[in-house]
């Protein structure tokens, strides 16, 4: 088990396999071992790189708010502090799509590829419901209750299933240790409560800093059934100038549903990008 500090803060990180490098990013609440069935298929071709964002997995808490510009500075410190500098190829799922794109975008020359899978897609961000400190208000309450030691690996498990097609194939053990902490349930409250900010500066991030030219960009979208969600996916990927792909069936957790999916747009994005 690593960890390595990043702006003062312990993050968990995972490395696995040799070559080319890839960083996989889980999205809001998700922890390190939900790629667990995506890497044993990048491993024998990449350098796999997992991380747990603060408040999230086993890192600590977050020392300031979640920011799109701070979430692309972070996957190029954490590679920094891992001496893996050469160009990465970067997969966002869900909420960390923004990220990983806010990556390329700020720093074009480490970027290899993108794969954002079943990404969030704002294309008029609104603030969020919950503002940022009713959110940390609420952590608290709910936290001194002791909600996330009775509920976080049921609430846990009832996500995966509303979100995948099968059941949690997480280690049980691993469940509780990180579900049962205030730390991970104030962690995602706080992320979720930046969420609109964030689409709103990667909107902004767009007009002013292209994606590097020929940039291999895959949008591998879960629409299970959505004719609107499967618009917008392909609007995202048509705007990027990317490749569109359909994980199908998958629901929104596609990496536990169709890792086979995951790591073949890895795989053919980075030889495109050689």
């Amino acid at each position: 088990m690593t960890f390595v500090r990043l702006g003062g803060v312990a993050h968990h990180v995972v490395v696995d396999g040799s070559g080319p490098v890839c960083v996989l990013a889980a999205g809001l609440g998700m922890s390190w071992f939900d790629w667990d069935p995506v890497v044993p298929l990048l491993a024998p071709h990449r350098t796999v790189v997992r991380f747990d964002r603060p408040g999230h997995g086993l890192s600590a808490p977050a020392a300031e708010p979640s920011t799109a510009a701070g979430e692309a500075d972070r996957i190029a410190a954490l590679l920094d502090a891992l001496r893996l500098p050469g160009p990465a190829t970067v997969v966002g799922h869900s909420i960390a799509g923004f990220h990983a794109e806010a990556f390329a975008r700020r720093h074009p020359a480490r970027a290899a590829a993108l794969v954002l899978l079943d990404t969030s897609v704002e294309e008029r961000p609104r603030a969020s419901r919950t503002a940022p400190p009713l959110a940390r208000a609420l952590g608290l309450a709910l936290s001194a209750a002791g909600i996330p030691a009775a509920l976080g690996p049921a609430a846990r498990g009832l996500t995966v299933r509303l979100s995948a097609r099968g059941q949690d194939p997480a280690p049980p053990a691993l469940v509780r240790r990180v579900y049962r902490t205030s730390r991970v349930l104030r962690g995602t409250l706080d992320e979720n409560a930046r969420y609109g900010a964030v689409a709103a500066e990667l909107l902004a991030l767009r007009e002013r800093a292209p994606l590097p030219p020929g940039l291999p960009v895959t949008v591998l979208a879960a629409p299970d059934g959505s004719a609107r969600w499967e618009r917008r996916q392909r609007a995202l990927a048509r705007r990027l100038g990317a490749r569109y792909e359909a994980a199908e069936p998958s629901g929104h957790l596609v990496m536990l549903d169709r890792p086979d999916l995951v790591a073949g747009a890895v795989l053919r994005e980075a030889q495109e990008a050689a």
